[in-house]
């Protein structure tokens, strides 16, 4: 393959990578799309092909469409198993965020409610919303009729604002506030201070370190500040679980103020939140080593300020 076949790929690499991510919620998943889109480009006939950027957006979406439908991916998904990988705000693989749709596109609420959507669904509102897709050209990239992109799209967005549940966009400071109080709160064992800084309908979400079959949820204020005071309580034995003292940031991902534990220079687990009118809404607990790879890497080369909690 020349270099200017290379370089036309290349180009367009960070927009396929942020596309395969929010339809697959994994960032090593949508590598490998990635990948398997390049191997098809070398092999393609390329004279035959008059706008590549369209070619390849058709190629890496059906890649990932059929990863949605295997075999494999329905099973752990059925199974209550999934989470979506958090990734830290600045990495390009989060793509597009210069408007709402495209920033509530990424973030780890809606990349949650979309496992609700069929794939084709999916594909729609990931074109449509987070990359500004015309229903003619996403007609052209599933096969369908106009008709049926506008179908798709009309149910996604039904389905999403029926279940997505905010309090407002929060500015990012005072939504850093309500966290630092919240993990203070958790930390020092005020449990009713943690129930106040709940919404009445907030949910909370674990994937208990990738040790427990099905994600663990709980909803109530009561119930909810219950398992974050035990989850955030030290222990000689979360020590040892966790390989040494945990330190505790404040930092950003995928859009959302989150809680990132670090031993030495590891991430060994982050929490984001929603935040909206001051109070959380709802977490995501991460702490299974293959959802933190990448943010891992990424944390190795950010600077993360002063810690919240130090020698946890």
């Amino acid at each position: 393959m020349d270099s200017a076949a290379v370089d036309t790929f290349e180009a367009g690499r960070g927009r396929l990578a942020s596309l395969a991510y929010r339809l697959l919620g994994s960032a090593a998943d949508a590598e490998d799309a990635v990948q398997d889109t390049f191997l098809r480009w070398q092999a393609a006939d390329r004279e035959r092909i008059e706008v590549p950027e369209a070619w390849l957006t058709k190629v890496l979406t059906r890649l990932c469409l059929d990863r949605l439908r295997s075999a494999q991916a329905r099973h752990e998904r059925a199974a209550g198993a999934w989470l979506p990988e958090p990734l830290l705000d600045g990495d390009p693989m989060l793509g597009p965020a210069d408007t709402f749709e495209q920033r509530e596109s990424v973030s780890l609420a809606v990349l949650t409610l979309v496992e609700r959507l069929s794939p084709n669904e999916r594909a729609v509102y990931v074109l449509r919303e987070a990359f500004a897709y015309s229903h003619a050209e996403i007609a052209a990239i599933l096969d369908v009729t106009e008709a049926a992109s506008q179908q798709h799209a009309h149910r996604a967005r039904t389905r999403l604002a029926d279940e997505r549940r905010s309090g407002g966009a929060a500015d990012p400071a005072a939504a850093r506030r309500v966290v630092e109080e919240f993990l203070a709160a958790a930390t020092s064992g005020r449990t009713d201070r943690l129930v106040a800084l709940l919404t009445d309908d907030v949910t909370a979400v674990s994937d208990g370190a990738g040790l427990a079959r099905r994600l663990l949820r709980y909803r109530t204020p009561e119930r909810v500040a219950s398992f974050v005071r035990a989850g955030f309580k030290p222990t000689p034995a979360k020590r040892r679980l966790a390989g040494g003292p945990t330190t505790m940031y404040v930092a950003r991902v995928n859009g959302s103020p989150a809680v990132i534990a670090v031993v030495g220079d590891r991430v060994v687990g982050a929490v984001a939140f929603d935040v909206g009118d001051g109070k959380v809404s709802a977490l995501y607990g991460i702490a299974a080593a293959r959802r933190l790879t990448r943010l891992d890497e990424a944390w190795r080369r950010h600077d993360p300020g002063v810690p919240v909690v130090d020698a946890w």
